[in-house]
């Protein structure tokens, strides 16, 4: 592969899951300074607002290059379980956002969020097969994702 077409594709992987982020964010931004705010009760662990903009951005950065590391290696039909679960992941990853902020239903998104768990789980999986330094760079979303549950599950709990 010529140079610009190894760099052309990591912007695509990139730019895919970015996207995915934007389009989370507009179910978000309808919710997040109302309903989020001040209408639901939260631990007092809870980050702050501004956390999260930053903390899902270097996240989706990683996962598109973790995710080009392997199409880089294998390809599309070399790494299609990989790749698929990869892009199941991030529909799952927008869907969380759609659900929780946008239908107001952060028992549906616990749910959810177990799915988008397990997929991001099984993805770190398929990679680790592929190229372990892509199954690395999915580790913090992981961990991330981890955190996201427990805290759902307890601001769902604390206004059920």
């Amino acid at each position: 592969m010529v140079k610009w077409q190894v760099l052309l594709g990591l912007a695509g992987w990139v730019a895919v899951s970015l996207l995915t982020g934007a389009i989370g964010s507009l179910a978000t931004a309808s919710s997040v300074s109302t309903w989020y705010a001040n209408e639901l009760l939260k631990p007092d662990w809870t980050p702050p607002g501004w956390v999260f903009g930053p903390v899902w951005t270097i996240l989706y950065v990683m996962m598109g290059t973790a995710a080009w590391l392997v199409w880089r290696r294998h390809g599309f039909r070399g790494a299609a379980l990989p790749l698929s679960l990869f892009l199941a992941q991030l529909v799952l990853n927008a869907a969380w956002s759609l659900i929780f902020f946008g239908l107001r239903a952060p028992g549906a998104a616990l749910v959810e969020l177990v799915v988008l768990w397990l997929a991001v789980a099984a993805t770190g999986a398929a990679f680790s097969r592929r190229d372990k330094w892509a199954a690395l760079l999915l580790v913090p979303y992981l961990a991330w994702t981890s955190f996201a549950a427990i805290l759902n599950f307890a601001i769902w709990r604390m206004n059920a």
